[in-house]
């Protein structure tokens, strides 16, 4: 078996003793953001899977829009993400 070669870990242990893995990202070139693809970006650069400059350049998002993903993940929790819950968490 051959493993490319990467940056950074392979696998990571989040706080709820999951594990999370590149395998369990996104794919590249996503037509549709759906909350919880947005929360395995936001939980991946959070726990160090991948840099938020890789994230940038692998989903061709800009920054401004991972950091708004990621605050409302501060302040609501992942179900912010979620486009009928956005509406509503803004006009707080």
């Amino acid at each position: 078996m051959y493993l490319k070669k990467i940056e950074g870990p392979r696998a990571i242990k989040l706080p709820d003793g999951t594990r999370m893995t590149r395998a369990d990202l996104p794919a590249q070139g996503v037509g549709r953001w759906v909350a919880s693809r947005k929360a395995a970006v936001v939980r991946a650069v959070r726990h160090g899977l991948i840099s938020e400059s890789e994230a940038l350049a692998m989903y061709g998002i800009s920054e401004e829009e991972l950091q708004s993903w990621s605050r409302a993940v501060d302040r609501h929790g992942e179900v912010a993400l979620k486009a009928t819950r956005l509406q509503r968490y803004r006009q707080l």
